[in-house]
């Protein structure tokens, strides 16, 4: 389990059929309990906490990084 009470990606991955569905159904209504305050906040700190990709990596993928590691090798 996280920090926040729920299982990891690794914890879900062995549950099957039924079980997924009870722990999907479970995972809602625990959102949907939530205050509509806290569940503004939650949504607010997980934009904040977003690590947004290098804009070249995004546009051209690792091309801009290699050579940058190239040139620095060459240093």
């Amino acid at each position: 389990m996280n920090d926040n009470g729920n299982p990891t990606n690794k914890e879900v991955m062995g549950i099957k059929g039924n079980d997924y569905v009870k722990f999907m159904t479970q995972q809602v209504v625990s959102y949907i309990d939530l205050p509509k305050e806290e569940r503004k906040q939650r949504k607010l700190n997980q934009k904040a906490e977003k690590q947004y990709p290098v804009l070249g990596n995004k546009w051209f993928g690792v091309l801009p990084y290699a050579i940058k590691s190239i040139f620095r090798r060459a240093q």
